[in-house]
């Protein structure tokens, strides 16, 4: 395959990985909680590398996921404990985050790892570190991850998916016909986390929480079957991220950055255009009642 075409493949994996989990994510009210663990990942990837002294490898995926595991925990138990959601959110964000960055600046030093890395992500480089597969050969390293990830996240997503409508519409009806919510939160936490982390260091924190949030909503405004939201939400993340690409390639600036505005501005298509919910059938209705 071509240069372009493993960045393309990588940033499509992203998209309808993210897209995917985004749809639960909308529909729990909880888009907050993807921009937090889309940024305190950085913590537990700063940690790996002081730990290990290595850039590459799955102990730093390993410490983002512990980092997204804990800004869960900590979350939920600021919660239990009557602090807001919100502001619950904002305080294990920030302070980890912040956290992750005086980290960078005292204690990495030279190496490669940076803050405007860990924001935008640099994509252009994905093809550069690869893996040996048998019956395969040479793929890139964040290709291969994405590629495990998104399986995970549709088994996890078709095998549990009456489970997942129940406790996302209804938690209390969840309970009481047995259904264990608080495993499906942590076991969504867990798919949440892991996919941000197997995004981060191709993509940035920008792009992961733009395809997290951004396609969902725009499928959300199109339909109200969930399966079809899937669908339309991981369609969206795929022509964000090859619009993006090709937007990038013609203005010469950040593919990361040029994925994420594509997915703005898919978003504004499905507010204006949408049959149901877009602003345009809203306006013409009152008009053709009238006539």
């Amino acid at each position: 395959m071509s240069y372009t075409g493993w960045i393309l493949l990588t940033a499509s994996l992203v998209g309808l990985s993210c897209g995917t989990i985004g749809v639960l994510l909308i529909l729990r009210r909880m888009a907050m909680m993807a921009d937090a663990i889309s940024h305190t990942v950085l913590l537990g990837i700063v940690v790996a590398f002081l730990v290990t002294r290595e850039l590459s490898g799955y102990h730093m995926l390993i410490g983002a996921v512990v980092a997204g595991l804990l800004t869960s925990i900590l979350i939920q138990w600021l919660q239990s404990r009557g602090v807001q959601g919100e502001a619950s959110i904002g305080v294990v964000f920030t302070t980890l985050f912040a956290v992750g960055v005086i980290l960078i600046a005292t204690k990495v030093g030279n190496a490669h790892l940076d803050v405007k890395h860990a924001l935008m992500g640099e994509i252009t480089f994905v093809p550069w570190t690869t893996v040996h597969l048998p019956w395969i050969g040479d793929i890139p390293e964040a290709t291969f991850i994405l590629s495990i990830v998104l399986l995970v996240v549709l088994a996890a997503v078709i095998g549990f998916y009456k489970e997942w409508k129940i406790t996302s519409f209804d938690p209390a009806l969840a309970a009481s016909i047995g259904i264990p919510v608080v495993v499906m939160h942590y076991a969504f936490m867990s798919l949440l986390s892991i996919t941000t982390v197997a995004a981060f260091d191709a993509v940035g924190a920008i792009m992961v929480l733009a395809m997290l949030i951004t396609p969902a909503a725009s499928a959300y405004l199109w339909t109200d079957r969930l399966s079809l939201m899937f669908v339309l939400s991981g369609g969206f993340g795929v022509l964000a991220a090859v619009a993006g690409y090709y937007t990038a390639a013609w203005l010469d600036t950040s593919i990361s950055g040029s994925m994420a505005f594509a997915t703005g501005v898919l978003f504004m298509i499905s507010f204006l255009a949408s049959p149901k919910h877009g602003l345009l059938s809203k306006l013409l209705s009152p008009a053709v009642a009238a006539e």
